[in-house]
């Protein structure tokens, strides 16, 4: 009989302990980042359809679910959740579409948990910029009429309207802006040449290239072209795979070489030389991944999670 009695008290506490930590409604709020500290983010006394008079007593208080940071707190006199903490999204969240944390509300007496949702909304709090304050090209005097040049896209923090949506070339004789869309990489530009260049006649070509979002007021960022205009140069580099695709596992090392991209040029001397650089890369995958510019080894250099990279694409 005793070792019933004892076997009945103990699943009669597993019980308590499993009902104590049962939430009894969630609430979600939607704001803007960057809002000061005290702002008003909803009255969540009311929303629950609690006492406000008795917030106090029951010492109702924020739980931050994980979070290091309490981003919200709440007014036990008025039943208001505020803003605690500057919420900058970029930094929290980067580039995904839905940036939400996850607080609590917490009340004793008897004890009582309503989970907070808190959806962060972006504002246009960041301008484009490029890697670069000026981007150094060499164009041959024989290019043909209509061939195209990569230029390097401007980044932007910010999502949705409030990333890059336009770019713009100041006006020039020889050149005109052909403006591409990728769904991995964004907006890019290129350089179409529009009129032969002469090199007896102008050596050197330099541009404005400006970047802007579409926020409102939209911000923008510039970068410099400088074109240098040299003697004819027959050939191109040529990379022996037109697509180099590669698989790795997510535990791969740090100095792990990916893969080696090759190309090669028919010209002798410097004009026969090739280095590498990619075309244009995102900064997370800047910290991911390096590529020598002289061998074309790309080598891992930061750690690889399959659930945050399972596709990266670079233009070379």
């Amino acid at each position: 009989m005793k070792r019933n009695a004892g076997f009945v008290i103990e699943l009669s506490l597993c019980f308590c302990v499993m009902m104590a930590h049962t939430a009894y409604g969630d609430v979600s709020y939607s704001f803007l980042e960057e809002m000061k500290r005290g702002s008003l983010i909803g009255n969540i006394a009311q929303d629950l359809g609690l006492d406000v008079n008795r917030l106090s007593s029951r010492k109702a208080r924020i739980d931050t679910e994980g979070n290091r940071k309490r981003y919200c707190d709440i007014n036990l006199n008025t039943g208001e959740l505020i803003v605690a903490e500057r919420i900058d999204r970029e930094g929290l969240c980067g580039k995904k579409a839905s940036c939400v944390l996850k607080q609590e509300l917490m009340l004793e007496n008897p004890l009582e948990l309503h989970r907070i949702s808190l959806h962060i909304d972006d504002i246009n709090d960041n301008s484009p910029h490029f890697d670069e304050d000026v981007i150094r090209m060499e164009i041959r005097e024989s290019a043909d009429k209509g061939e195209r040049f990569l230029l390097g896209e401007a980044h932007d923090p910010d999502i949705g309207n409030n990333a890059v949506q336009t770019y713009t070339l100041e006006s020039n004789h020889n050149f005109v802006l052909y403006v591409k869309s990728n769904d991995l990489i964004g907006k890019y530009c290129e350089l179409v040449l529009n009129k032969e260049l002469d090199r007896e006649q102008q050596q050197e070509v330099k541009l404005i290239l400006t970047a802007v979002d579409g926020g409102t007021p939209p911000r923008s960022g510039t970068v410099a072209i400088h074109v240098t205009v040299l003697d004819a140069n027959d050939n191109a580099p040529v990379f022996s795979q037109a697509v180099y695709k590669v698989s790795l596992p997510e535990n791969s090392p740090v100095d792990t070489v990916l893969v080696t991209v090759s190309a090669t040029d028919a010209d002798e001397g410097q004009n026969g030389k090739v280095t590498y650089a990619f075309g244009h890369v995102s900064e997370e995958d800047k910290t991911l991944f390096l590529l020598n510019r002289n061998t074309g080894d790309i080598t891992v250099i930061g750690t690889m999670d399959y659930e945050e990279n399972r596709c990266t694409s670079c233009v070379l």
